[in-house]
């Protein structure tokens, strides 16, 4: 069982270029199934073999979400076993996933992304750190982006006369985005101070690459500063990015393309978080509302 694990890690390294974090989390969790197997021969996996360890999976106690991102990692490793000829048939084929509970998104209201970004502005002045703080938040609210992308920015990246951003997202896969004015001159002010020259945007108190922890414990400060509820966290952005947007009137497809979804069924869940918006307009324009 090992060696086949090997070669399809080897597989999603090389062929599909999966970034190192989803590599590793494959090959914990195929691990995990082969463990299970105790030696047990390849050929003789079958679908009942494949129930036992579901209900294994289960009597730990797994939530629905691990269980499902479990049998992902079997299906693709199944899959990858039956079209290299490693095994006559697909065992795996008639298991089903279990049902994932849909939790919604936390988001900002606009007021609050406006107060916190304003309590970076309170500080920033000539403070080379609070103008990188400002900055960050203005970046983050501007495109949408996920925290491993914003730390992940270089300076090349940045087209500052056409307003548009590239970004390395999930899977190594690139987009371009829009930036905003307000982010671009964050940034410039910024930059126009630092002293250290670097290929990265955003630098820590070393004038390193910041890390996705550095920039965790900027927002938990700015967000005592401005008072804003407990709870709110870097992808909090990326959430109320995507609900503003949805709530001024943009359609879904443009949304996914800025978020860099692969699929619309991602940024559908958006949509349950704009129906505050539906029912102003409802109360406005009915008239029995």
């Amino acid at each position: 069982m090992e060696k086949y694990i090997e070669k399809f890690i080897r597989y999603l390294e090389i062929e599909k270029n999966y970034s190192a974090h989803t590599v590793v989390n494959y090959k914990l969790d195929l691990n995990d199934f082969g463990r299970f197997l105790a030696g047990a021969e390849l050929e003789k996996i079958d679908y009942l073999a494949l129930r036992k360890y579901l209900a294994v999976l289960k009597e730990k106690n797994l939530g629905n979400r691990t269980v499902g991102r479990r049998l992902s990692a079997l299906r693709s490793f199944f899959r990858f076993l039956s079209r290299e000829g490693y095994i006559k048939t697909n065992p795996i084929l008639m298991l089903s996933s279990p049902k994932l509970d849909r939790h919604l998104p936390s988001f900002m209201t606009e007021e609050e992304v406006k107060k916190l970004i304003e309590s970076a502005f309170a500080r920033s002045g000539t403070d080379i750190l609070g103008l990188r703080d400002r900055a960050i938040l203005e970046t983050f609210y501007s495109s949408g982006l996920r925290i491993s992308e914003l730390v992940g920015l270089n300076l090349d990246d940045i087209d500052f006369i056409s307003g548009i951003v590239k970004i390395r997202g999930k899977g190594k896969k690139e987009r371009i985005a829009p930036i905003g004015e307000a982010a671009l001159l964050a940034i410039r002010g910024y930059l126009g101070k630092r002293k250290k020259e670097s290929s990265a945007v955003f630098l820590n108190n070393n004038y390193r690459r910041i890390t996705t922890r550095g920039v965790r414990y900027i927002l938990v400060k700015y967000l005592h500063l401005a008072e804003i509820k407990p709870g709110v966290s870097a992808h909090t952005f990326r959430h109320s990015f995507a609900t503003h947007l949805l709530n001024r009137g943009a359609d879904l497809r443009t949304v996914q393309e800025l978020l860099g979804h692969a699929n619309l069924s991602t940024t559908q869940i958006y949509t349950h978080l704009t129906t505050e918006k539906l029912k102003s307009v409802y109360d406005k324009a009915h008239p029995h509302a």
